[in-house]
């Protein structure tokens, strides 16, 4: 079985972050964020929209296969599950960051002493990640690079013009 991704077209994404309340509602207890806000839990995101000049752009991490975070941990927090996603174990981690400093798309984050990254805990009962079924503008895609690349082969459609 091919193993899916998230993809990003990025000339789609308006900013809205909506992706980002639905992977930290995913992340609370019981996936009810109100609730958690009203018993005190803190959400955190797992990715994050970033601006860069006009471009909004959400990171998320890409669970490379040979992922520099799981080699530049000295304690083995972060490490691969068997299904090859790339997971943080808090209860080793040291907060030394590390992983942060390797990740070549600043997918690793902190927050309240602990490493914050996409760990694929999100997922729904179709096995949609949160933030791609959140995503008011299908800025997020979950495929697998099959299937992303046969789509961006595929002829972009033209509007037809209308006549005046």
């Amino acid at each position: 079985m091919r193993r899916k991704e998230i993809f990003v077209l990025a000339d789609r994404c308006m900013g809205c972050h909506s992706c980002e309340l639905a992977c930290a509602t995913a992340h609370t207890s019981d996936r009810n964020l109100h609730a958690a806000v009203l018993r005190g839990e803190r959400p955190f995101a797992y990715l994050w929209v970033d601006r860069f000049g006009t471009q909004n752009l959400p990171t998320v991490c890409r669970h490379c296969l040979k992922a520099p975070c799981v080699e530049a941990c000295p304690t083995g927090a972060m490490h691969k599950r068997p299904d090859t996603t790339t997971v943080c174990d808090h209860s080793q981690c040291i907060g030394c960051w590390m992983c942060t400093f390797a990740c070549p798309f600043g997918a690793c984050s902190r927050g309240d002493g602990q490493v914050l990254k996409c760990d694929r805990a999100c997922l729904d009962e179709e096995g949609v990640p949160a933030c791609v079924r959140a995503c008011p503008t299908g800025a997020l895609l979950w495929m697998t690079v099959e299937e992303f690349a046969a789509e961006r082969r595929k002829p972009k459609r033209r509007a037809a013009a209308v006549a005046g």
